[in-house]
């Protein structure tokens, strides 16, 4: 991945963690304006997963946004807002990041 490819990455995690933090916010006290705060966060990082699927495909962009939109994400939710997981659901955080490590990494763990 090039360091624009990253730098893009980066940029959409950080909208969809704004869009989540955006989402929390509406849940606990509804308002039109936080509800356009999130559909515009959610847009942007969207618009900025397009040129990663045409730069990197559609397989590693939405795998690895998806991972690391998750564990984002979960930090959020668990440092900033309280909320917790059990145990099936951090067994399933840590089964997902495998995941993506074994999609992300297959092809060149093949080459060896």
């Amino acid at each position: 991945m090039s360091f624009w490819g990253l730098a893009q990455l980066c940029i959409s995690t950080l909208m969809f963690v704004l869009a989540a933090i955006a989402a929390k916010q509406w849940g606990l006290a509804p308002s039109l304006a936080k509800l356009l705060l999130t559909l515009a966060f959610y847009t942007a990082g969207n618009l900025i997963m397009l040129r990663l699927v045409r730069e990197f495909g559609m397989s590693v962009s939405f795998s690895l946004s998806a991972v690391i939109q998750l564990v984002a994400v979960n930090v959020v939710a668990l440092a900033f807002f309280g909320e917790r997981l059990n145990a099936l659901q951090a067994t399933g955080i840590v089964l997902a990041i495998a995941a993506v490590a074994l999609i992300t990494l297959g092809p060149y763990m093949q080459r060896l």
